[in-house]
C-alpha cells in the first residue's frame, strides 16, 4: 500500500522562520478509527509557530508542518469517532491527544499529562510525528477535534485564533477568578494580549488595565475594553503609582529582560501574576520580599482544556467576542511570516486557505 501524502507548507531548516516555507508534500500519522480527517479552511499564525521553526525552544527537529489554530471541515470520521460527522465545521488546538487515563486527564487537566501531544512537533501513541495546520488537510485524533457547529455567530477567521492565542489567556483568567471581584491586568498588547483584555471584559472583570510599554496601543486598548492603560516607559513612577492596585495579572510579555520585580509590586496581597509569555531564554530573577512580603503568588499556565476550549467559544459566541483578524491566503504564507517578525500582525494573522474556504461558501 502506498504511503499517503498530504500537502502542505513545510518548514526545512531555522530559515523558514524568516520567511521561507516550501509547499511540498508531507506523511500525515497513519489512519486510526479514533481519527479526523480535517479540510483546513483557516490557520492561525502563532508565536509558537515561528519559536518552533528558529529552535528558539529546542533542538529542532525538521521537517515541521506548524500551525496549532485550526479550523476547517471534517471529510474524514473515524468509526469511533461519534461527536463528529463529515461535513461539520470542526477546529483543532494545541494539543491533539493524552493519555487520558492519568488524574489530571480525569480532571479536565489535560493539557498538563504527561503523554500530552503537541499538535505539530510532537508525537501521537503509535509513534507518528503530528503536523500541523499550515497545510490543505490535518489529520487529527478525534478526541481533540472540536466541533465547531453550536458557535455560529462566530466566523472562522475569528474563531481559529481562539483555539490557542484565545485560549492561552481565556484559562488563566477563568482558574485564577477574573470575574465582578477582581481588578485585572494584561502586561502586552499583542496577538494574546489583546485576546486578554476581551476576555477579561467578557468575564465581567471590576476593572481591566493594560500595562504596556508606552501608550502607542492606548486606543485600541480602550476599544477592546480596557478601562485605563500603565506605560512603564512614559510613567517613570509607574512601579509606584500604582503598586499593590491589582489582583490578579496575566504576564503575556515574553522578554527575558522584562521588569519582573515591578510586574509583581503591582499586585494586591494575595493577589497572583500567571505567566503565559514564553521566552527563548530563561526568566529574569526577582526580589523574592516582593512576593514575600505580601503572600503574592507567581504561577504560570501553557495551554487549557478541550472544557476550557467549549466555555470560551460559548463566551464568544453569547458576548460577540471577535479577534481583531489579520487575514492572508495561505500561499501567501511567507509573507505573513515577515509581517509578523515586523510585528504588523495587529493582532492575529490568520492564514485563509482560499480554495478549501471558497468549497464551502
Amino acid at each position: 500500500m502506498a504511503t499517503e501524502r498530504f500537502t502542505g507548507w513545510v518548514g526545512k531548516d531555522a530559515s523558514a522562520a524568516d520567511g521561507n516555507l516550501v509547499y511540498e508534500e508531507f506523511q500525515p500519522k497513519k489512519w486510526e478509527e479514533t481519527d479526523v480527517d480535517i479540510e483546513i479552511t483557516h490557520c492561525g499564525m502563532c508565536g509558537s509557530d515561528l519559536h518552533t521553526l528558529s529552535g528558539g525552544w529546542h533542538k529542532p527537529e525538521y521537517p515541521y508542518v506548524v500551525g496549532h489554530e485550526i479550523v476547517g471541515r471534517a471529510v474524514r470520521v473515524g468509526s469511533k469517532v461519534s461527536h463528529v460527522k463529515v461535513g461539520d465545521r470542526v477546529g483543532v488546538g494545541a494539543q491533539s491527544d493524552s493519555c487520558g487515563e492519568c488524574d489530571l486527564c480525569k480532571s479536565g487537566n489535560e493539557s498538563y499529562c504527561d503523554r500530552f501531544t503537541q499538535t505539530y512537533d510532537g508525537r501521537h501513541k503509535n509513534g507518528d510525528r503530528s503536523t500541523g495546520g499550515y497545510a490543505d488537510n490535518a489529520r487529527v485524533p478525534g478526541s481533540f477535534v472540536i466541533n465547531l457547529n453550536p458557535y455560529d455567530k462566530i466566523p472562522s477567521e475569528i474563531l481559529a485564533p481562539m483555539m490557542c492565542g484565545g485560549l492561552t489567556v481565556f484559562s488563566p483568567l477563568k482558574r485564577y477568578g477574573a470575574g465582578p471581584n477582581k481588578r485585572v491586568g494584561i502586561i502586552g498588547l499583542g496577538g494574546l494580549g489583546h485576546f486578554g483584555v476581551m476576555f477579561a471584559r467578557a468575564l465581567g472583570s471590576a476593572e481591566v488595565v493594560l500595562i504596556s510599554r508606552s501608550r502607542a496601543k492606548e486606543a485600541d486598548a480602550l476599544k477592546l475594553g480596557a478601562d485605563r492603560v500603565i506605560a512603564t516607559k512614559d510613567e517613570p513612577d509607574w512601579a509606584t503609582k500604582h503598586a499593590s492596585s491589582l489582583d490578579l495579572i496575566i504576564n503575556t510579555a515574553d522578554s527575558p529582560n522584562m521588569p519582573l520585580t515591578e510586574y509583581l509590586g503591582l499586585l494586591a496581597p494575595m493577589g497572583t501574576l500567571v505567566q503565559v509569555g514564553a521566552p527563548d531564554g530563561n526568566m529574569p530573577g526577582f526580589n523574592g520580599f516582593k512576593l514575600l512580603a505580601k503572600n503574592r503568588n507567581l504561577t504560570g499556565t501553557a495551554i487549557g482544556s478541550r472544557l476550557e476550549i467549549r466555555e470560551m467559544l460559548q463566551l464568544a459566541n453569547d458576548t460577540g467576542v471577535k479577534t481583531w483578524a489579520n487575514p492572508f491566503p495561505m500561499d501567501k504564507v511567507n509573507d505573513a511570516i515577515k509581517a509578523f517578525n515586523r510585528s504588523e500582525a495587529r493582532y492575529r494573522i490568520v492564514l485563509v486557505n482560499e480554495k478549501n474556504a471558497e468549497a464551502h461558501l
